[in-house]
């Protein structure tokens, strides 16, 4: 006997409005307020921030769609451009909280518990609503849920394109052609490569998802020239960013004016990459960076498989396109990039979509382990409310202990240390000084400050790596116009080389300064790094070397660099390092020089900081007293 179909009326019995999708996208949304980053953090965000701001153009391929999506928030009337970009973000991953309700949904809409309607409708909702909310407290979206992302943006139109394709298949199982739905698919995934391109790793699932439905859908020229037209139609996007370039925003990396630029930008060919070995134990890191276990727990990865089991009877196209996608991301991601070990999380980043259709089967497992258990289980005919509260229970037990989980690692509500970093770092430069950065985490935040906030636009903040790039030349006339730089091939030599070029051209003329990251990778022969808080001034070797200048030190920002935050990510850490370690090293020197008492201040904050220092400080102090 057929199973009686949910009409739509049926899933909305509980009122026009469905309270069960509001919950799916309020709850994510308040979560992720209540531990939203107050202001820039580090890696790729101050980066993205000022090119938002500027509506210009961020690192390669440029990212328009997502810049263009955040741009609204910055209107806001409510913290400062950074916090309402991070809103935006966190905005986006409700959304794709929201298409993980629909789509669990959607696919038990022909399920049912029992002859209750009203007990079914309860079971598919509420097993869509923890779905929702067991994927919105995972440890990787969560994550990028509490500052500027694109991959949550993605997320959540990778859940409206397989939305609209079920539409799409059932209306064609009924005998109704609606090639629309099919077109507005292809608009959205050409769209969506401007927000970031993993999205053709999807290609492969949902031709095959098409396919699936009906082989003859291939030889459908028409179709297919429309298919292709839309999907071109949704890239044209990417035209903003030569269009932006012409009117030289205050981030334009790739300056793509010009379609050589533009192809150079859009193809990553900016970042080369070293070759190296490959054995086991990096193929298996490789793979662990799509980690389910990790993200929703063993019972989450038990409930996926029981939802494959229970879809693979009835909807096998389904099963198939998803186990499609899960082997073309790993098949590129770890067997095209080959990413080394010390790039890996980058990838991690890259698998929420598979994260959210994971959450969907989630969903289905729970409401397939109900149907297990009201199987052999004695109801009442009326189904009281200790029932419903067993099935809440039952359902929500993983969100919730999820939420627990993570919620400490994740709240970011009063993670000030990048901002504090670049502050404390601008604070220790004369007027009118110049300097370097190396990597992006010392220098991003630094953009977000002086090209959204405008702080201290007297300075020059040149970043070392794009030293080698004509068009980074070109955004800095005042540092580079006539610089030696312009008269080499510096792309065929090194960032280094680079630098040494660049402090000669300058050192005469401006206060020449470097950051931590870069006194720590080059080696300079022709000059000598001095010590000023957390940066360091450059000096010709024949130069005085002076007394150091301890008092920059009174004027910087420690939030939580002495009190511990609760959110620590990698280059959080290291910036918390370099505090330690440039409070150990002006310790030292000031011991060295018979400042004992200031010395010892130095050398206690630097253990305070980072308590694994202690055994350094104690050597350091027991061998300047010895020579008292």
């Amino acid at each position: 006997m057929k199973k009686p179909r949910f009409s739509a009326a049926t899933f909305h019995s509980f009122g026009r409005l469905d309270i069960y999708a509001v919950l799916a996208f309020t709850i994510p949304f308040a979560l992720y307020m209540a531990t939203l980053a107050p202001s820039v953090t580090f890696f790729d965000s101050g980066e993205f921030l000022t090119a938002i701001f500027s509506l210009g153009s961020a690192h390669s391929p440029g990212y328009p769609m997502f810049l263009m999506y955040a741009k609204p928030f910055t209107w806001l009337p409510i913290g400062n451009i950074a916090f309402r970009i991070n809103m935006a973000t966190a905005f986006s991953s409700s959304l794709a909280c929201l298409g993980v309700y629909l789509l669990t949904v959607y696919l038990l809409r022909d399920e049912k518990v029992t002859d209750n309607v009203k007990f079914s409708t309860f079971a598919a909702k509420g097993a869509g609503l923890a779905a929702a909310l067991a994927f919105s407290v995972t440890p990787r979206l969560w994550l990028q849920s509490n500052h500027d992302k694109p991959y949550p943006l993605l997320a959540f139109i990778i859940a409206v394109i397989f939305y609209l394709l079920l539409r799409w298949r059932e209306q064609f199982k009924n005998g109704l052609e609606r090639p629309a739905y099919v077109y507005a698919c292809t608009f959205l995934a050409g769209m969506a490569m401007a927000v970031h391109q993993t999205v053709v790793l999807m290609l492969p699932a949902w031709a095959l998802f098409i396919i699936l439905a009906d082989w003859r859908m291939i030889t459908r020229i028409k179709e297919l020239i429309l298919t292709t037209a839309f999907a071109l139609f949704g890239f044209c996007v990417q035209l903003y960013l030569p269009f932006r370039a012409t009117r030289n925003p205050v981030l334009n990396w790739g300056d793509p004016k010009t379609y050589e630029q533009f192809m150079w930008h859009f193809l990553r060919k900016g970042y080369p990459s070293e070759p190296h070995a490959r054995n086991a134990s990096l193929v298996w890191a490789q793979l662990k960076a799509f980690n389910v276990p990790h993200e929703f727990t063993w019972l989450g990865v038990i409930l996926a498989i029981l939802a494959l089991v229970s879809l693979w009877r009835r909807q096998r196209d389904l099963v198939i396109a998803y186990l499609i996608a899960v082997a073309t991301f790993l098949l590129v991601i770890v067997g095209y990039f080959d990413t080394p070990f010390d790039l890996i999380f980058l990838t991690e980043e890259f698998f929420t979509p598979l994260y959210l259709l994971t959450a969907v089967l989630i969903g289905i497992g729970l409401f397939q382990l109900l149907v297990f258990a009201v199987k052999n289980a004695r109801l009442p005919e009326q189904l009281g409310a200790p029932v419903y509260g067993l099935v809440a229970v039952m359902f929500f037990a993983l969100p919730i202990t999820l939420c627990a989980t993570n919620y400490y690692e994740n709240d970011q509500h009063n993670n000030y240390i990048a901002f504090d970093y670049a502050t404390n770092s601008l604070r220790s430069l004369p007027q009118n000084a110049v300097m370097f950065t190396w990597g992006d985490s010392g220098a991003f935040p630094l953009w977000y400050l002086q090209g959204v906030e405008r702080m201290r636009e007297d300075l020059d903040l040149p970043h070392t790596p794009h030293l080698v790039f004509d068009w980074y030349l070109d955004s800095m006339p005042r540092l580079f116009k006539d610089s030696n730089l312009r008269k080499f091939d510096m792309q065929s030599a090194s960032p280094e080389s680079s630098l040494r070029m660049a402090i000669t051209d300058i050192i005469d003329q401006r206060p020449v300064y470097i950051d931590f990251s870069t006194r720590y990778s080059v080696v300079f022969s022709d000059y000598v790094p001095v010590q000023k808080g957390i940066v360091y001034r450059m000096r010709r070797i024949n130069e005085p070397s002076g007394l150091p200048d301890i008092s920059v030190w009174d004027n910087y920002n420690n939030r939580g660099i002495l009190e511990k935050i609760s959110f620590l990510d990698l280059d959080t850490g290291k910036a918390i390092l370099i505090y330690a370690n440039s409070y150990l090293e002006a310790g030292e020197f000031l011991m060295s020089i018979g400042r004992t008492e200031e010395g010892m201040r130095m050398l206690a904050k630097a253990v305070q900081i980072s308590p694994e220092m202690k055994g350094t400080v104690q050597q350091i102090i027991a061998r300047y007293q010895g020579m008292r």
